[in-house]
């Protein structure tokens, strides 16, 4: 019986061994991306069972992102297979500072014909929490429903659902269907984790203490805004403090630190920890993660994790 319920599209990813422009580059190194997947694969990392909504092409690709989440254990008895439209590829640079260059081949893939038929053949026996991200339904219209069907139903069973706005603006029709959507399944959630960067695009400010105004406003009882390396702020309810991040040396690659993220925050509450408790964790688990090229090698196991908390000195609890 698994705790939690993603829902998302798994892409296979190469990334580029050397510097220099995709268009230039000859040799990738494989491996599997996509913010949801990430999340599954830290909270099991964790000792979390999980299951993963998706579909994904009967081909080789579909095949590989099978066997990567049977390897971290990983439900996949939601999974189904397309014989017709294939699993989705990404390409990503490699860099030495700023951000790597991305490059996506998603469109008409298997997981873009998702419906909100999908979502009604889900069990939810046992599941305690729903996480969902602002990627979905920005790429069909029947993904879209998918999301919102996906929300109805987990609130129709009174399962606790975070959400992560996970901007992706390039995949939407529209910026202004992206902030109405967005917006409009932020307020359907329980807990939401936007970025600085995300709330000026959705509503208009920086400000954390104005992000979490706004979202609370909207009937969302907790907001965690995302700092990046300064750590996060966290709106409970009525009450509201700044969590302190962790040093980080030498940053690698910040893909993925987010979704790490998430997976602190998750997991805390999975395992009744206070909010703050969990955003240590979540802090933790970014700090680690933007040190691996990898979207998801870097997230620790429960060991990794522990040993990490315990010889950092840089939070304040």
């Amino acid at each position: 019986m698994n705790e939690v319920i993603l829902f998302g599209e798994p892409m296979a990813m190469f990334t580029a061994e050397v510097e220099g422009n995709l268009d230039e580059v000859e040799k990738f190194s494989k491996s599997l991306a996509g913010a949801e997947v990430n999340v599954c694969t830290g909270l099991t990392r964790l000792g979390h069972k999980v299951s993963y909504v998706t579909k994904l092409g009967n081909e080789p690709m579909g095949q590989y992102v099978k066997k990567f989440l049977d390897r971290e254990g990983i439900g996949t008895e939601f999974i189904e297979f397309h014989k017709t439209y294939k699993t989705a590829l990404m390409l990503k640079s490699k860099v030495a500072h700023g951000d790597p260059v991305t490059a996506y081949y998603r469109k008409g893939s298997a997981f873009s014909y998702m419906s909100a038929e999908d979502i009604d053949k889900i069990d939810f026996n046992g599941v305690k929490l729903v996480h969902v991200t602002g990627i979905p339904p920005a790429l069909s219209i029947s993904c879209r429903e998918a999301t919102y069907r996906l929300i109805e139903r987990a609130k129709e069973n009174g399962i606790y659902v975070t959400f992560d706005p996970n901007l992706r603006p390039a995949l939407w029709e529209s910026q202004e269907v992206m902030i109405e959507v967005i917006n409009e399944l932020a307020s359907k959630s329980d807990m939401v984790l936007p970025g600085t960067s995300e709330g000026l695009i959705l509503m208009g400010s920086e400000d954390p203490e104005k992000i979490a105004d706004f979202y609370q406003k909207l009937g969302v009882k907790n907001v965690i805004v995302k700092l990046g390396g300064q750590g996060a702020y966290v709106r409970e309810g009525e009450n509201s403090f700044i969590q302190s991040g962790f040093k980080v040396e030498t940053v690698v690659d910040t893909v993925g630190a987010g979704d790490g993220f998430a997976v602190g925050v998750i997991s805390g509450k999975l395992e009744d920890l206070t909010i703050r408790d969990s955003v240590v964790r979540a802090n933790a688990i970014g700090a680690i993660q933007v040190t691996f090229v990898s979207d998801n090698e870097g997230l620790p196991t429960r060991k990794e994790l522990d040993s990490y908390l315990k010889k950092s000195l840089s939070y304040v609890k």
